[in-house]
C-alpha cells in the first residue's frame, strides 16, 4: 500500500495554485484552481443534502468539458465512486451500465440524455444536466436548498488556499469503476482503488516533467483511464492548464488546437500519427526525386531534419515528448520516427492497472519496446501452453481490485498469488526491456501445430497500396482470409471504382503471400466497405467479425 494520498495531491494543488488558469472548453471561459475548488465544494454539499454516501456510485456521461472534469474530482474526492461513461456507448449499453454499477446519481448533457430510455433509470436518486447543474429528473428540489445553505454554512468560510481541504479518503478505498467496451465484447467494470491511481500519480510525478502553467490539450476520452490519467488526472496535480478539446479530434481540428494550445506533453492513439505518415509523409518520401536525393548522405540528414521540425510544428512546437499508446503502433511508422529523431515514447498498460505497466522516456525508448516495468510493479514471462511464446504477467499497487460484481472473471484475470494475466504475448530483454507481441486470445494455432500472429500480417498488409486497415482472421479449413477496409481517399485520387480497387486487393495479395511464409499466408481478402467499428483507443473490435469455422 503506497504512503501518499490521492484525495491530499488534489488537495494540494488546488491550494497551491488557487489563481492559476485551471480548465479551458475549447473555444470557451477559463476558470482558475480556486474556481475549480468553489465548484467542487457546491457539488459535494449536494451530495450531503442528496444523501450520497462514502463508497456510492456516480455516473458519469459527456464529452471532455471544464464540467465533467470538476464533477469527476468532486466526487472522487468526496470519497464516492465515480463511474465515466464513455460517450460513444450506444444508449442500451449506457443503461446497462447505470444500473450493473448501482449508481445513485448520473451528470450528463441534454443531447446524450434525450436518447436515454428513462424507464431504465429508475434506480437513480436523480439525474443532473452538466452544463448548468440543474436536475433533469428526481425530486431533489429541497435538498438542492438545503446544500445551498449548508454550502454557505461549512464550505464558504474555506474558500481560500490557506483553509481549503478534504476529508482523507484511505488509500485502499474505491475511486472508479470503469467500464470500457473492449475487442472481446462487453465490458466488465474495472474495480480501481485510489491506491491505484497515487501508485501511477507518484510514478508520473518522478518521471514526465510538467509544471504548473504549462499547456495541456485533453482529446482522447476522458471516461478511458489513458486520457483520464494522463490529461486529467496528473496534470491537474501539477499545477498546469488544461484545455478541453469537446469535439470529435478531426485531424484538421487537432492541427488548429495544437497551434493555438502548445501542449507541452501530448497523449495520442497511433492512429493519429499513422494517419500523417501514411497521407502526407511516405508519398512525398516516395518520388523519384526525393528518392534521388535521400541516397546523398548529407541531403538525407537535412531532408529528415526538416520533417522532424514539421511533425514537432504539426504538435503546436512546444511539446517535451508524445507519449504513444492505448493500442499496437505500426512498425514502418516507428521506424521511420526513430530514423528522423522524433521526440516520441510508447507506453504499454491496462484499465486493469490504471493505466500504467511499463514506461520509459524518449531519450531511453528502443525501437518496437514499450520501456520497462513502472515502480512498485513487477513482471514475469510464463509459458503458453501449445506455443513456444510467453505471457506477461504484472503485479503490483498499480493492480486493480477486481470486476465489480463479477468474481468468476476477478479469478480469471487475477490469480491467488495477485498476478495478473495480461493476455499479452510478450519477451523482454536481460536488461528488463518490453517488447509486446501479440494477444493470446488473437493467436491462431494451424494444423500443422504453428503459431500465427494475425497481427504481423496486418501491419505488413496495411503497409500496401489502398489499404486503410485490415484484419486477419481464420475461417473454415484453417485458411486464412484478410478484411480490409481501403484507402478510400487514395483509392478516389486514383479514380478507383470498388472493382478496381478489388483488382488492386488480387495484386496486393500476391505481394502479401510473397513476403511470409507458407504457413503464413492469406487465401483471400474481403473488402470491408465500412469503417470497422472501434474502441476509443482505435483496437478494432475483432468479436464483430469472427469468422464461423
Amino acid at each position: 500500500m503506497m504512503k501518499e494520498n490521492f484525495v491530499a495531491y488534489m488537495e494540494n494543488s488546488i491550494r497551491k495554485n488557487w489563481k492559476l488558469p485551471a480548465f479551458t472548453d475549447y473555444g470557451g471561459a477559463t476558470v482558475s484552481y480556486g474556481d475549480v475548488g468553489r465548484r467542487i465544494y457546491k457539488i459535494q454539499a449536494a451530495y450531503r443534502t442528496l444523501g450520497i454516501k462514502r463508497g456510492d456510485t456516480i455516473a458519469l456521461l459527456g464529452r471532455n468539458s471544464a464540467d465533467w472534469a470538476t464533477a469527476y474530482l468532486a466526487t472522487v474526492t468526496y470519497g464516492a465512486v465515480i463511474v465515466p461513461i464513455l460517450p460513444d456507448f450506444r444508449p442500451s449499453d449506457i443503461e446497462t451500465i447505470v444500473k450493473h454499477s448501482d449508481a445513485k446519481l448520473l451528470f450528463t448533457t441534454s443531447s446524450y440524455f434525450e436518447r436515454l430510455d428513462k424507464k431504465q433509470l429508475g434506480q437513480l436518486r436523480a439525474v443532473f444536466n452538466l452544463e448548468d447543474w440543474k436536475p433533469f429528473m428526481g425530486d431533489v428540489e429541497k435538498a438542492l436548498e438545503e446544500s445551498e445553505k449548508l454550502y454557505k454554512k461549512e464550505y464558504e468560510p474555506k474558500l481560500n488556499p490557506g483553509k481549503y481541504g478534504f476529508e482523507r479518503v484511505p488509500n485502499e478505498a474505491l475511486l472508479s469503476i470503469v467500464y470500457t467496451s473492449g475487442t472481446t465484447g462487453f465490458s466488465k467494470g474495472v474495480m480501481l482503488t485510489h491506491n491505484n491511481f497515487i501508485s501511477n500519480l507518484t510514478y508520473s510525478w518522478k518521471n514526465v516533467y510538467l509544471y504548473p502553467g504549462d499547456p495541456i490539450l485533453s482529446f482522447l476520452p476522458l471516461a478511458h483511464s489513458f486520457g483520464c490519467a494522463f490529461e486529467l488526472v496528473f496534470p491537474f496535480s501539477r499545477g498546469c492548464h488544461i484545455t478541453f478539446l469537446n469535439k470529435v479530434p478531426s485531424t484538421s481540428l487537432l492541427i488548429e488546437a495544437f497551434a493555438k494550445i502548445k501542449p507541452r506533453l501530448i497523449l495520442t492513439v497511433p492512429l493519429v500519427i499513422e494517419k500523417i505518415y501514411y497521407k502526407q509523409v511516405r508519398p512525398m518520401l516516395a518520388t523519384p526525386k526525393m528518392q534521388r536525393l535521400l541516397k546523398v548522405p548529407l541531403l538525407r540528414h537535412i531532408i529528415y531534419r526538416k520533417i522532424r521540425d514539421k511533425l514537432h510544428n504539426f504538435f503546436g512546437g512546444n511539446m517535451i515528448q508524445v507519449i504513444i499508446g492505448g493500442a499496437s503502433f505500426n512498425p514502418e511508422v516507428e521506424a521511420f520516427l526513430k530514423k528522423i529523431h522524433f521526440r516520441y515514447t510508447l507506453g504499454y498498460g491496462m484499465t486493469e492497472c490504471a493505466p500504467l505497466i511499463t514506461y520509459v522516456g524518449w531519450k531511453e525508448h528502443q525501437l518496437g519496446s514499450v520501456g520497462h516495468m513502472v515502480d512498485y510493479m513487477e513482471a514475469k514471462l510464463m509459458p503458453v501452453p501449445g506455443s513456444e511464446h510467453r505471457e506477461l504477467w504484472v503485479r503490483g499497487e498499480n493492480v486493480m481490485k477486481g470486476y465489480y460484481k463479477n468474481p468468476e472473471e476477478t479469478a480469471r484475470a487475477i490469480d491467488r498469488d495477485g498476478w495478473l494475466h495480461t493476455g499479452d504475448l510478450a519477451t523482454a530483454t536481460p536488461e528488463g526491456i518490453i517488447y509486446i507481441r501479440g494477444r493470446c486470445k488473437t493467436m491462431i494455432l494451424n494444423s500443422s501445430g504453428q503459431n500465427i500472429y494475425p497481427e504481423e500480417i496486418e501491419a505488413r498488409l496495411n503497409n500496401l497500396p489502398y489499404v486503410g486497415e485490415s484484419l486477419v482472421l481464420e475461417e473454415a479449413g484453417g485458411k486464412l482470409c484478410a478484411m480490409v477496409y481501403p484507402d478510400q481517399a487514395e483509392a478516389k485520387k486514383a479514380g478507383l471504382n470498388d472493382q478496381g480497387v478489388l483488382a488492386k486487393m488480387q495484386e496486393n495479395l500476391a505481394e502479401l503471400n510473397r513476403e511470409l511464409p507458407e504457413f503464413m499466408r492469406v487465401s483471400r481478402i474481403e473488402l470491408q466497405m465500412k469503417e470497422f467499428e472501434k474502441t476509443p483507443t482505435n483496437k478494432i473490435k475483432r468479436y464483430l467479425y469472427v469468422k464461423q469455422q
